[in-house]
C-alpha cells in the first residue's frame, strides 16, 4: 500500500529535523507535597543499596537485590567506566530513599560519540510529582556536563507511558539510532 506524498514529506522532515541546542534548565520548584528542602540528591552508599532495591522491587514487582549490590560495587572499581548512582533522601529521614538515578558515561559504542547514559531512574510513588525526578535529572544532567558530555540518552518501553512522558517532558526526544532484537529461543 503506497503512503500519501503529504505524509512522506512530513515523516520525511520529522525524522530529518535538527535540534536546537538547549540551555541547561532551571530546577523546578516541587509541586504541593515535598517541600523544596524536603530532600536532597547526594551519590549512593552501600547502606543505601538496599532501599533501593525496596524501592525498584515495589515498583517493578521484581526482587532484584543482587542486581542493584552488584550494579553499586561495579561502579565503585578503579578503571569502570565513569557509573554515577545518586539517591534523593529525606532531609529529616536520611534514610528515607524517595527516589534514585544511575548512570554512566560510555564511549564510541556504534559510532556513537561519548554521551551519559541513564540506566534506571525511579521514585517513590508517594513522591512522584513533587520534583524528586526533575532534581535526579537533572543532578545526572550537570555530572555528565561536568565530565565534559554533551549528550544525555535512556530508553525506554514503547508501551510503558510513565517514564516515556518524565523523560519526553524534560526535553528528552528520539535519537539517531533504532534499537534492534531478536529472539533467541
Amino acid at each position: 500500500m503506497k503512503r500519501s506524498t503529504a505524509r512522506s514529506k512530513t515523516h520525511s522532515r520529522l525524522t530529518r529535523r535538527q535540534e536546537a541546542p538547549r540551555e541547561p534548565r532551571e530546577p523546578r520548584e516541587p509541586r504541593a507535597g515535598l517541600r523544596a528542602d524536603a530532600f536532597i540528591v547526594r551519590a549512593a552508599k552501600r547502606a543505601d543499596v538496599a532501599a533501593v532495591a525496596a524501592l525498584d522491587a515495589r515498583i517493578t514487582g521484581l526482587a532484584k537485590s543482587a542486581h542493584w549490590l552488584e550494579l553499586y560495587d561495579r561502579q565503585q572499581k578503579a578503571g569502570q567506566p565513569a557509573g554515577i548512582f545518586l539517591v534523593a533522601i529525606g532531609n529529616d529521614a536520611p534514610t528515607h530513599v524517595f527516589g534514585f538515578i544511575v548512570g554512566e558515561i560510555r564511549a564510541w559504542e556504534f559510532g556513537s560519540s561519548p554521551c551519559g547514559w541513564v540506566y534506571a531512574l525511579s521514585v517513590d510513588p508517594g513522591a512522584r510529582l513533587q520534583g524528586v525526578g526533575e532534581a535526579l535529572l537533572e543532578t545526572m544532567a550537570g555530572k555528565f556536563r561536568a565530565a565534559g558530555v554533551a549528550k544525555m540518552r535512556t530508553m525506554v518501553s514503547r508501551d510503558n507511558l510513565l517514564p516515556m512522558l518524565f523523560f519526553r517532558g524534560e526535553g528528552m526526544m528520539a535519537g539517531p539510532y533504532i534499537q534492534l532484537e531478536k529472539d533467541l529461543k
